[in-house]
């Protein structure tokens, strides 16, 4: 049998001027990121929501490559995770805790690096860490500004602002295949990051999916009346479902029956931005379901208005993802078809997880599973056995030193994540007798830490940290409030029963606190007391009139 893709790289690996480089062909890396996409909102890993709503493209990618069945963040909120995933490093080393800071994007990260060292490079859609990718040296960017709009969004280049006329999720792709169709050096391998608005608040579906789930009654979560018995941070939270989306922007109710006015609503220029040819046809899509909803409302209780919201969040949060869905499929078809599938890492995640009505909520933040636990599935044909699951526990600052050894470059020591590759089965591509193997866990890391640091701000989420060790998770609640919390996923998956002074747990409790305590020595973590009362000092992006002037005359 012939090495392996990733053996003939290895093979051939020379030390250069403080890099190793790969004398065999490099393999170009795909990374598609889409933003607060739920695992259980993606149809490999089995939910039961998401066999109402697959996703089968991105399914290929696991069916071809890796699923990972423990794949987490270091922080479950957006700007953290994007600094995390690019520099393999927790926020409070590459200087980015909470969404408002200035990312230096000057200090070490994968993109640079392989730019640096014979990749071509570019990141299209979301980018959502300051304003424009400083210090990041790109050899093309296109991204979306700020959180980005779903229907008609400003694009931002080196060249300026524009307006672009179509559906976000859309132009996204067709950027991405012309890049790499006919814009990129192709003499060289290349690294693109294709980053999604989707399935991000508020949930607009493309016209062709507005409707299409009009029909389909979503399985209610069990705890979705949560009491938050025991658990006073997730009692002192604002983001409900029932209580805390905006019945405008957010569950796109109106004020009336036979009216098209939406509720309140917090971005009212989001809604603006379609044309009235857009408009026609989105209130249509929704005229009846709204007025059935007007016509009702007085005679339902407050669970039954409850509920009716979650279904109208499920139907809108799920049909933004079937684009993303069409996306990834479009990309893959684009890749085998130009003959580049066999030497591309294709990778598929989020940029956290998210709560699909578990403990009644929407958004994310909490170390609880659904927030903390993220969608990874990657395919490299010649390395990735297909149908490998890994069930290791792995988080987002393993994907910087992956993507490094990958690309037969050097792993700073200061980075904290490890490289993902020993994980992987080095296999011939399609070869089913090993297809479903797990990959060897041997030798992994055997916990993972977490800290949330923004409060105050969106939702209440009090600031805390943890430790999993992938049955029994610590938390501790430390501002506002001193409060600790454990639970033993084997026996309560749903978090609902805080064991903290549950007897029969007091040795795996004090276990875990001196495990977090070996961790938080690890990753060089400072004292709590630096961060219990530490401001949140943010600094406002500079407008786009002060950056792009000739855009605005």
């Amino acid at each position: 049998m012939k090495p392996t893709f990733l053996a003939r790289v290895l093979s051939g690996l020379v030390l250069t001027s403080g890099f190793v480089h790969a004398e065999a062909t490099q393999p170009n890396i795909l990374y598609i990121m889409s933003d607060d996409h739920a695992v259980q909102a993606l149809s490999a890993y089995g939910h039961p929501i998401s066999q109402l709503a697959p996703t089968p493209n991105i399914d290929r990618i696991a069916q071809n490559g890796a699923l990972f069945t423990r794949s987490y963040v270091t922080n479950s909120l957006c700007g953290p995770s994007r600094a995390a995933m690019l520099t393999g490093k927790f926020g409070h080393e590459n200087g980015f805790m909470f969404n408002g800071q200035v990312f230096d994007g000057t200090q070490p990260n994968w993109p640079n690096t392989l730019q640096r060292n014979g990749y071509t490079t570019a990141m299209i859609g979301k980018w959502h860490i300051n304003r424009i990718p400083n210090g990041f040296e790109f050899d093309h960017w296109d991204i979306l500004n700020d959180q980005g709009e779903y229907y008609n969004p400003d694009f931002i280049t080196p060249d300026g602002v524009t307006m672009e006329m179509g559906y976000t999720t859309d132009l996204i792709t067709e950027k991405t295949l012309t890049w790499l169709d006919e814009t990129r050096d192709k003499s060289k391998p290349f690294a693109l990051l294709m980053h999604h608005k989707a399935p991000h608040r508020n949930w607009m579906p493309a016209p062709r999916h507005t409707q299409l789930f009009e029909e389909v009654v979503f399985p209610l979560p069990d705890n979705f009346h949560d009491s938050y018995a025991g658990r006073k941070a997730a009692a002192n939270q604002s983001m409900t479902i029932a209580h805390h989306t905006q019945e405008g922007h957010d569950l796109k109710m109106t004020v009336a029956k036979g009216e098209d006015e939406w509720r309140e609503d917090i971005w009212p220029h989001l809604l603006a931005r379609l044309t009235d040819e857009q408009r026609e046809a989105w209130d249509a899509a929704y005229r009846d379901r709204n007025d059935y909803m007007n016509a009702n409302e007085a005679a339902w209780s407050d669970v039954e208005m409850a509920e009716w919201k979650y279904q109208r969040y499920m139907q809108d949060y799920l049909a933004t993802i079937v684009a993303v869905d069409e996306s990834v499929g479009a990309v893959l078809d684009y890749l085998e078809e130009a003959d580049l599938l066999e030497n591309t890492l294709v990778v598929y995640t989020s940029d956290q997880g998210f709560f699909l009505g578990e403990h009644g909520f929407y958004d994310k933040r909490f170390m609880y599973e659904e927030s903390f636990s993220t969608p990874l599935v990657m395919q490299l044909p010649g390395v990735i056995a297909p149908g490998t699951e890994v069930d290791a526990l792995v988080q987002n600052i393993d994907y910087a030193p992956t993507f490094l050894q990958l690309a037969g470059m050097a792993v700073p020591e200061a980075i904290h994540g490890r490289s993902l590759l020993p994980l992987l089965t080095e296999a011939e591509p399609h070869d089913a007798s090993i297809e479903g193997k797990a990959a060897s866990t041997d030798g992994w890391r055997d916990a993972l830490y977490y800290h949330y640091y923004e409060y105050p701000g969106f939702h209440d989420v009090a600031r805390h940290y943890g430790v999993f060790d992938g049955r029994y998770k610590l938390i501790h609640f430390y501002n506002p409030g001193d409060d600790w919390e454990f639970y033993d996923l084997e026996t309560d998956p749903s978090e609902m029963h805080n064991a903290i002074n549950d007897p029969q747990y007091h040795q795996e409790v004090a276990r875990l606190r001196a495990r977090l305590a070996a961790l938080q020595q690890e990753y060089r973590v400072a004292p709590i007391e630096t961060w219990r009362d530490a401001p949140l000092e943010r600094v406002p992006n500079p407008s786009l009139e002060s950056l792009f002037p000739e855009s605005f005359q």
